[in-house]
């Protein structure tokens, strides 16, 4: 086995053991004499992508020969609580060691991508520049090597989740994170989705490219799909280039796209209570199956632990106040409300969370989210148990399901894993 790394096993998969080769030979490669590391997992909100696995892995081979930090890139993101590290990571990793990441304060810019650029990658839309920043610990550690560990998935912002995002937007700054965001959302994101290449991914790339080569950066980028109706991890890319990046998106495409012969009438998608806590995450639902919902059909999102709409404070204060409206309005409020043009990645959410009248939407919490609040951000109410008795969990299976009433619907047991559409969607949108 060669450096870069580039293991893919789509018919055995990749069993625990034959990934714990994989990272003996990373850990050859690329740590052998490292003394000070820095890893940079996602947070609970991955956690079927085996970054928890290997960043545990990675610590326990190395901890008696360097000092290892994590990092979680978490966005907007709360910090992990105790009991989320626990789970993802084990608990007998030290929890001083999990270094909180704050996107609003704890940046260091290295540089930024021109006004012009930015004019040229949004057609001309967004007339502004963009920093290229990144947590400061990122650069002020006297890190011998940094891992960034994440999985590749399509992604709503950017096309393809992970690689220079999960440094740049994971443990990125409020100007990056925004503008990034608000880039991909007036580009539009069916344009974007199950893509490996995107004004979003070009700008991330270039930054990078141009203000932080220099650092010691290796990322380790995982591919699951399901396999006999289980998750199970199929490629392991590990690399530092941009070719690493884009041999594991083709994999991805392969297992995490998944395409329709006939538009969806009634989708039904479940929201995982510990990875959905929140719309800001659990609208996913809504984007990774937009481009699959048939004119004038009903999303269905059974969401039993939502307990409010965004992760950030300020911006759940900002989904309220707005609510999912169409994309027109949403734009029209950026130019006259001042808060909400300086988080533009509420506004890109918002975006992202519309169906643009085209087809209804219906969240089903538990009693974490009142009717009015559901119906106050524009969505159709219902209760997790009321809508649980029409469509009970246990007896779907991911795909179409014929109900005993005659109804056809399609059920999503997981929205992060994939996207669907049907090809003449995804065709018309290239």
């Amino acid at each position: 086995m060669s450096y870069p790394i580039h293991h893919v096993d789509t018919e055995k998969t990749i069993s625990d053991s034959d990934l714990d080769a994989i990272l003996d030979q990373f850990i050859a490669e690329k740590a052998t004499n490292a003394k000070r590391i820095l890893i940079l997992p996602p947070d609970i909100t991955r956690f079927y992508s085996k970054a928890g696995y290997i960043s545990s892995y990675l610590y326990h081979k190395l901890k008696d020969q360097a000092e290892i930090y994590f990092l979680p890139a978490l966005g907007t993101h709360d910090p992990m609580a105790e009991k989320e590290i626990d789970v993802m990571f084990g608990s007998d990793i030290p929890k001083e060691l999990f270094l909180p990441h704050r996107w609003r304060t704890d940046v260091k810019k290295f540089g930024e991508i021109s006004r012009e650029r930015m004019l040229e990658l949004s057609e001309g839309k967004l007339d502004f520049t963009m920093d290229v920043a990144a947590n400061k610990l990122i650069d002020d550690g006297n890190w011998d090597l940094i891992v960034s560990v994440g999985q590749i998935v399509p992604h709503e912002v950017i096309g393809m989740a992970n690689y220079t995002k999960n440094i740049l937007v994971g443990t990125g700054g409020s100007d990056t994170i925004h503008k990034s965001h608000f880039l991909g959302a007036v580009y539009g994101m069916e344009r974007i989705m199950g893509r490996t290449q995107s004004p979003v991914r070009r700008a991330l790339n270039e930054g990078y490219d141009t203000y932080l080569r220099h650092l010691p950066i290796e990322f380790i980028l995982t591919v699951l799909g399901k396999k006999d109706d289980k998750l199970k991890l199929q490629g392991v890319f590990c690399g530092s280039n941009e070719d690493t990046y884009t041999e594991s998106c083709k994999l991805s495409q392969q297992l995490n796209l998944n395409m329709l012969h006939k538009p969806i009438q009634k989708a039904v998608v479940f929201l995982e209570p510990e990875e959905f806590k929140t719309t800001w995450l659990g609208n996913k639902a809504i984007y990774r199956t937009r481009m699959a919902m048939a004119d004038n059909s009903e999303l269905v999102i059974l969401a039993p632990a939502l307990h409010r709409f965004g992760e950030d404070m300020e911006i759940d204060g900002l989904i309220r106040k707005f609510g999912y409206k169409t994309t027109d309005e949403t734009l029209a409020a950026v130019k006259t409300d001042e808060q909400l043009a300086n988080n533009l990645s509420a506004a890109a959410h918002l975006i992202h969370g519309t169906s643009d009248n085209r087809f209804n939407i219906t969240y089903c919490p538990g009693d974490g989210v009142t009717k009015e609040e559901i119906e106050s951000v524009n969505y159709q109410y219902c209760h997790y148990d009321e809508m649980i008795k029409k469509y009970p969990i246990e007896k779907l299976k991911n795909g179409w399901n014929m109900m005993p009433d005659g109804e056809e619907i399609f059920y999503v047991s997981n929205p992060a894993l994939g996207l669907w559409s049907t090809e003449e969607k995804f065709n018309q949108e290239s």
